[in-house]
């Protein structure tokens, strides 16, 4: 893969000043969009495997209607990037689908966008982009650093690397990791685009041609982009047989790998290198085991050391399979889950025996951007289900549907297993309305933190709101709970609180059975994200004996800190100015310092 070149077009708001320290600065040394297509590409090939990628992006947020102040965007003055070898043939097409793109938008300037794709709204403040920035050693730090942090905290989100000159969704960003390496007191911070074909091609086209997922394919104009974009393709100015996804979602880390994702694409492997550095591999199939995409939210069992996931595909059947790894990689055979649409499916849970897979209602129908809507859709006739699975099941026979009316969850925390009752249970998110999710509506969207409990013999559910007084209801959406008790009954769940929406203002400590809430604010003006909850160790006998960290950013002086709060007391420990400002995000890892030592 390419790095990235001082003098790539990169650009910013004028509202938003990219703030350094004067710490001291040094650097390591040295598509398919869901839509299966026939297109050519008059590249020369590399054998790959052929993906089916799905038309969808990681968890999105919603902008209800409201006024807004649009910041004015402006470009750096930067070297245009190299002209691509191409033939006349090339040069002359490139230039009419230019030509034609440009009349496009054009066209589409003289209506005004939805708020969800209104690049002027969803990447305003501090979710607008910054630049990269190589490593930079012995931050400051208030407090004391827990001796038991020894390694890096990575966390996800989206920066688009082009200004948008069309739609634009947050979620459409390329993907880029801040990492912050802790070992022994000594403090280091970088942040680095993940490498994707994508990008890659894009930088090297000097601006934006692959469409975006969410903010650009509505209606008849996305119809249009999307047979611009196979042109390209046909002529061989892009090449979208090596994926399309941003990786901008989730991560995990296994098998001595660190994995950037977003469920449509395959995974990317990204190196930590010695000195805090990050490094693109590039996409990584499991060694050629992996023929299709993974969704953004693989499970790890912390007894098994298993990774579970999901691929689902939004044009042909199967719509969704399922799969496990073996602690040391080994694939298992793929599980057809039957499904009569093609449903938008972000997260799932497993339990010490199961997988527990959300049938919602929220789907993809292509055939509304025809009809000059959106390709996703909640569908009120369909009913909302969980499906029980086996983990170490060959085929889906024995899958156990359970209803589970009007519940929609974009994340579920956790789930486990109470036989007594022949029971599962799952704790998860409801979010309403669903559809605003893409759609732009009136009604501000709700996140209400949910028992479901799944009777495995009746096969009928209940469902109630862990925090059960009106007053206390909070937006609740992005957190975790104690990762070794994954698919365990837990007592915590650590739970960024969403508001005002769809900034988070603090995170809550919820105790799961009393629904008992303690919340921690980041205080006047300051929002973070996803709170990462890290365990003190692997033995403590205490669920909630650990640290939780999280990004906040302070909009009245324009810095941004990591945090370090003791879970059990909810009490700040330690705070790490860092150099760079860090635009709100999505889902975050711990990689110890142990298991860096066995890095791939």
């Amino acid at each position: 893969m390419t790095s990235t070149s001082a003098n790539s077009y990169t650009w910013a708001k004028v509202k938003v000043h990219h703030l350094f320290s004067s710490s001291n600065s040094s650097t390591c040394s040295p598509v398919d969009l869901g839509f299966p297509s026939k297109s050519i590409s008059m590249r020369k090939p590399t054998p790959r495997a052929k993906i089916q990628c799905a038309l969808h992006s990681p968890t999105v947020l919603t902008f209800p209607k409201q006024p807004y102040q649009y910041p004015t965007i402006t470009k750096r003055d930067t070297p245009s990037p190299p002209q691509p070898a191409w033939n006349l043939f090339q040069k002359a097409a490139a230039k009419a689908l230019d030509i034609m793109e440009s009349a496009l938008i054009s066209r589409d300037k003289q209506n005004p966008l939805p708020k969800t794709s209104d690049p002027g709204v969803q990447i305003a403040g501090n979710f607008s982009p910054v630049q990269e920035m190589p490593v930079r050693h012995n931050l400051s730090v208030s407090g004391t650093v827990p001796d038991c942090i020894n390694g890096v905290y990575v966390r996800n989100g989206a920066n688009p690397h082009f200004e948008p000159v069309a739609g634009h969704h947050l979620f459409d960003g390329d993907g880029m990791l801040h990492a912050v390496t802790i070992n022994g007191g000594s403090v280091n911070y970088s942040c680095r685009f993940t490498e994707t074909e994508r990008l890659v091609q894009e930088r090297e086209l000097g601006k934006s041609v692959f469409p975006k997922a969410i903010g650009e394919l509505h209606g008849h104009s996305g119809i249009a982009r999307l047979l611009l974009f196979y042109a390209r393709g046909l002529c061989g100015l892009v090449d979208h047989s090596h994926g399309t996804g941003v990786a901008n979602a989730g991560l995990v880390y296994f098998n001595g790998r660190l994995l950037a994702m977003s469920e449509d694409d395959l995974p990317y492997h990204v190196a930590i290198k010695p000195c805090g550095d990050l490094q693109t591999k590039g996409r990584y199939d499991f060694d050629e085991q992996l023929k299709s995409t993974m969704i953004a939210h693989p499970k790890i069992d912390p007894v098994s050391g298993e990774l579970f996931a999901l691929s689902y595909d939004v044009v042909q059947k199967p719509y969704l399979k399922y799969f496990k790894f073996s602690k040391n990689g080994k694939k298992s055979y793929d599980v057809e889950i039957p499904l009569e649409v093609p449903t938008m499916m972000h997260d799932f849970a497993i339990t010490q025996n199961y997988v527990v897979i959300p049938d919602q209602q929220v789907v993809f129908k292509l055939q509304n951007m025809i009809k000059g809507g959106s390709p996703v859709i909640y569908d009120e006739k369909k009913k909302s289900r969980f499906g029980i699975l086996p983990k170490n099941a060959k085929d889906s026979n024995s899958i156990i549907w359970v209803e589970s009316p009007d519940t929609f969850c974009f994340h579920l925390w956790n789930a486990w297993e109470e036989p007594e009752n022949d029971e599962v249970v799952v704790i998860g998110s409801c979010m309403t309305p669903p559809d605003s999710i893409f759609n732009e509506c009136d009604e501000n969207m709700k996140s209400v933190l949910s028992e479901i409990r799944l009777n495995l013999k009746t096969t009928e559910s209940r469902k109630r709101a862990i925090i059960s007084s009106s007053t206390e209801q909070l937006n609740l959406e992005a957190g975790m709970v104690n990762k070794n008790k994954l698919g365990r009954k837990t007592q915590y769940a650590y739970l960024a609180i969403a508001e005002p929406w769809p900034k988070v203002s603090g995170f809550a400590k919820v105790d799961l059975s009393t629904g008992e809430v303690q919340k921690y604010m980041y205080g006047d003006k300051r929002y973070g994200g996803e709170p990462l909850f890290l365990p003190r160790n692997q033995c403590t006998e205490k669920e909630d004996d650990g640290y939780i960290l999280a990004f906040v950013h302070d909009e009245k002086i324009w810095k941004s800190e990591l945090q370090i709060v003791n879970a059990m007391t909810l009490e700040l420990e330690a705070t790490v100015k860092l150099p760079s400002r860090v635009p709100y995000g999505f889902h975050g890892t711990f990689v110890s310092s142990k298991d860096l030592e066995n890095q791939v």
